[in-house]
């Protein structure tokens, strides 16, 4: 899906969500945020596959355009270094929306999801929250080639942390997301995703505590 696909979703989705200001700005700015150099696994490319899952899944949203925009937000700020990049990243949010003439009851509903991501961890009967971290966290069920890929990235974000560091911290989040009771919460993601993310966890977690 080229930069230009990716926009007209956006003008699409903001002219559905009732937006009154041109999209235009607001989807450039996005895009080039996603460009970042310092981006590694964050990426355009990362939206693009957020996105088609936020599409498959939708059917288990009470709202998949607001899904759909809290997709295209929730890693808008995005500096590895730091610790608030989902807050920054809803505050962003808050603002841009607002500022296109978004209804308010839809813009805090697109800052809470973004917020969400920090945890992935929805409550029960939170539809949108169920399949925005359901469509985040796909990547974990990939092949695993494309998993490989998808750890490379995410160490190469990290490059300036120590090796010893990152192992250790990185082997820390992969056991918290082992011992999760669901990983996905959707039955589409269920079925399709939770086997083979745990393989690729267990797998990565043993080659990083060898």
């Amino acid at each position: 899906m080229p930069s230009e696909a990716l926009l007209d979703r956006w003008h699409a989705l903001l002219t559905r969500c009732g937006a009154t200001a041109d999209p235009a700005p607001y989807g450039h700015d996005l895009l080039t945020r996603w460009a970042e150099p310092q981006r590694r696994y964050h990426t355009v490319h990362h939206l693009r596959a957020v996105l088609e899952q936020v599409d498959a899944l939708a059917g288990d949203a009470d709202d998949p355009d607001a899904v759909r925009l809290a997709a295209w937000f929730h890693d808008a700020v995005y500096r590895p270094e730091r610790s608030e990049n989902e807050e920054r990243s809803a505050q962003l949010a808050v603002r841009a929306l607002r500022e296109a003439g978004v209804a308010e009851a839809l813009v805090a509903e697109v800052a809470r999801l973004v917020r969400l991501t920090v945890t992935h961890h929805p409550e029960p009967g939170d539809r949108n929250g169920e399949v925005l971290c359901d469509a985040d966290l796909a990547v974990l069920g990939g092949s695993p080639e494309a998993y490989a890929a998808y750890a490379a990235a995410v160490r190469e974000e990290y490059g300036f942390v120590p090796e010893d560091a990152f192992r250790a911290g990185r082997a820390d989040v992969l056991r918290q997301l082992l011992d999760l009771p669901a990983l996905y919460r959707t039955p589409g993601a269920r079925e399709r995703f939770d086997a083979r993310a745990r393989a690729n966890l267990a797998a990565e977690l043993s080659a990083l505590t060898r």
